[in-house]
């Protein structure tokens, strides 16, 4: 069981939470293969008006503070629709769960974080912004990504026994996540996190999506666990 607590200081984010556990990583969905290809094929083409305002409203919820989600401070929905543009594009296939990940992301225009249970070890996660001089590592060269006004989802240490007291340390972002929490081969456990603008999805639409990434994730083994559901602003929950 996990509890997430909604600490971002703003009403308009909802998050779409997703647990799986006893997941394989090299094991895809019969159908996976033929829904990405759909997928890659309709976001050739430029955004219809509903996925548009999607995508600019989800732009809109990391305009916090000092943060400006321009450049490579976009959220990683952004990069996949414009690789998705390009001429003779190949989506980058990883494993599994970030494939699933990634897919989800680009059908429904929105940035979704995903991380292994077990290298973050700890069950219970806090959703706030970035503080003065918080940041990690996000790839295998090192470099860093300054989270300073940056909605972000921190790990809870073992010995911090109340989530609803604890700041976190920052793991994963709409822009990027944390090297240290990637999923690898050996990944039995994760969790995702939709970062959706609720000026442009409803709750009701956001939890059939959280169950439509469940249901993917659960044909990823043959003994998987899943849970999801939505967490509104300030909410505390267990799933």
């Amino acid at each position: 069981m996990l509890i997430i607590r909604h600490a971002i200081s703003r009403d308009d984010v909802f998050l779409g939470m997703v647990r799986a556990e006893g997941i394989e990583t090299a094991r895809y969905p019969e159908d996976f293969d033929a829904r990405l290809q759909q997928v890659v094929a309709e976001r050739a083409a430029p955004l219809g008006e509903i996925e548009e305002a999607r995508r600019a409203a989800a732009r809109n919820i990391l305009r916090n503070g000092s943060y400006k989600p321009t450049g490579r401070g976009k959220p990683a929905s952004e990069y996949l629709l414009r690789a998705a543009s390009q001429p003779e594009y190949v989506f980058p296939r990883i494993n599994a769960p970030v494939d699933i990940c990634n897919y989800l992301s680009l059908r429904c225009v929105l940035p979704i974080s995903l991380w292994d249970l077990d290298r973050a070890a700890s069950d219970q996660y806090v959703f706030r912004l970035g503080r003065e001089g918080e940041g990690f590592a996000f790839n295998h060269a090192g470099q860093r990504i300054d989270v300073k006004d940056l909605l972000c989802g921190c790990r809870v240490a073992g010995n911090d026994s109340d989530a609803a007291s604890s700041d976190g340390e920052p793991i994963v972002n709409p822009v990027r996540d944390s090297m240290a929490t990637k999923t690898t081969p050996d990944t039995r456990r994760i969790a995702a996190c939709v970062y959706a603008p609720s000026a442009a999805m409803s709750e009701e639409a956001l939890q059939e999506m959280c169950e439509e990434f469940a249901a993917l994730l659960s044909a990823c083994g043959t003994d998987t666990q899943t849970a999801c559901g939505v967490v509104l602003p300030q909410a505390v929950v267990e799933m």
